[in-house]
This record gives C-alpha cells, structure tokens and sequence, in this order.
C-alpha cells in the first residue's frame, strides 16, 4: 500500500512536471512567434524584405528542435547544444539587426550622391517631385527604395510633410533627419533648395570621409579583438587533439561543462567590450 502510494505521489508529481514544462514550452513558443510576426511585419518589411512569418516561425523551431541535437549527437557535450539552442532563438533578432545596420549604412553612402542629382535636376528647372523621380530612375536601392516609396505615398494623396516624416520614421538616421528638416525649411521659409540640399550633401561626404579614416585607423584594434576572442579558443581544440586525456576532462565531466561555459561566456563578453572601445561614433 505504502509503495502503491509513493508511485502515485511520483507519477503525480512527474505529470505535473511536465506539464508545467509544456506550459513554459508552450508561452515561450508564442512569444517567439509574436517576436518573429513583428520583425516580418515590421523590420523586414521596412527593408523591402517579405517573408511568410509563419515559415519563419516554424523554420525557427525545427531549427531549434534538430540542431541542438545534431550537435550533441557529435560531440557529447550538452554546453555546446545548449549553445546552439540559445544562438538559435536569439539569433533571427542578431539578423536582423545586422540587416537593418548594413542597409542603413548603406543609405548613408548613397545619400549624398543622390542629393547631388536632385540639386543638378532642380537648377535645371525641373520641379521637386521631377527630380526626385529623376534621382529614383538612377540610383541604386536602398535609397531609391526609400524616396519611390515616399513618391508613391505623395500620388495615393499624402502630402510631402507627412510622407517625409514617414520616410524618417523608416530610416531614424541623424544625416537624414538634418536633410529632411533642411527640405523643410527651405519649403517654408522659402530659399534656394538646391543649394541647401547640395550644401547638406557637402557636410555628408565630409563626414562619410570622416568616418572612413576612423574606421582605418581602428582596423588594427578591431582586427586584435577578433585574434584574441579566437586564439583562447583554437589553442583549446589544438591541445584536445595535441593532449587528449588531459583535456578530456574539460568535454566529458560536468566541473568540465561549466568551465566551458564560463570561457565561451567570458570571450563574448570581452569581444564586446573590445568592439565598445573602436566603435568611435561621429
């Protein structure tokens, strides 16, 4: 009676278990859904990059499902799969970023060319609306993206003011902020636009030439960051092959787990620093 007893306060209390596992699955399973419907809808959408939120979902959690276990399968070390699996659930939002980082970037490069043709077609005589079509028709996404996009917006009846500010809410950029208020004034005050706008696009390439000699003289320190956050790591993987039975501890033992995860923990947190310190913001 006593055993019958304790095997159902176990059954009981392992039933439980995993249905508070699942509950916990469960939520954050639709928290990454929510997160990855937003980035589709929002973020990547801005980007004119259209994906189905729902493949990207369930890509995401088949991802998460077979590569942890795939990795565990080869290595036999759970620090490396749960590894995988936070990179795995972390890592669509790292993307995207990054994506929205090198499109801006990217905006910034072109902008001051393209504010060059637009001043070039306004001296010519040409109306604000001609001239940015003009610009649109040569140049290269994303700018012409951006500005076709707020040209479209201006034909379904919106006025400039609104698809401009439109247009800055997309692209939340300090250089382009500077353009868009200098379009401003020069539309109430009244002024020479194209000589403000060829002025706004003299400042930018300074800067734009500004930053590139920054990012020369970082690369060194960049580049260090890079050798220092890997040589830990490829020094450990040449002496597991060099001493096996002395390094086997550090992949087989849980003592062994924990070191490695307090050095992968410990290599990222000083290559961000590292990045902190030759990021020089203009």
């Amino acid at each position: 009676m006593v055993l019958e007893l304790v095997i159902g306060v176990v059954a009981l209390a392992a039933i439980t278990i995993i249905w508070a596992i699942l509950q916990i699955a469960e939520s954050g399973l639709r928290r990454q859904k929510r997160s990855l419907q937003a980035q589709a809808s929002g973020t990547l959408s801005e980007m004119f990059i259209f994906v189905d939120a729902t493949k990207l979902f369930y890509m995401n959690v088949l991802a998460f499902v077979f590569v942890p276990a795939a990795i565990y399968v080869m290595t036999e070390n759970p620090v490396f799969a749960i590894g995988a699996a936070i990179a795995i659930i972390i890592g669509p939002r790292f993307m995207v970023a990054w994506l929205k980082k090198k499109r801006e970037r990217k905006f910034e490069e072109q902008l001051p060319d393209a504010l060059l043709m637009v001043a070039g077609t306004l001296r010519a005589g040409a109306s604000l609306n001609v001239a940015l079509e003009s610009m649109v028709s040569e140049s290269q996404p994303p700018v012409s993206q951006e500005f076709e996009l707020m040209l479209r917006e201006q034909r379904l009846g919106v006025d400039l003011d609104t698809a401009l500010q439109n247009m800055e809410r997309r692209m939340p950029l300090q250089d382009f902020i500077m353009v868009v208020a200098g379009m401003r004034i020069s539309r109430e005050v009244g002024g020479n636009l194209a000589d403000t706008l060829q002025g706004i696009a003299d400042t930018l390439r300074r800067k734009l030439t500004m930053e590139g000699k920054i990012q020369a003289l970082t690369a060194q320190g960049r580049m260090q960051g890079i050798v220092m956050t890997c040589l830990p790591l490829f020094l450990m993987f040449i002496l597991k092959y060099m001493e096996p039975e002395a390094m086997e501890p550090l992949f087989t033992t849980w003592y062994g787990w924990i070191t490695l995860a307090f050095i992968i923990v410990a290599e990222f947190v000083g290559y961000f620093f590292i990045r902190k310190i030759v990021n020089i913001d203009v």
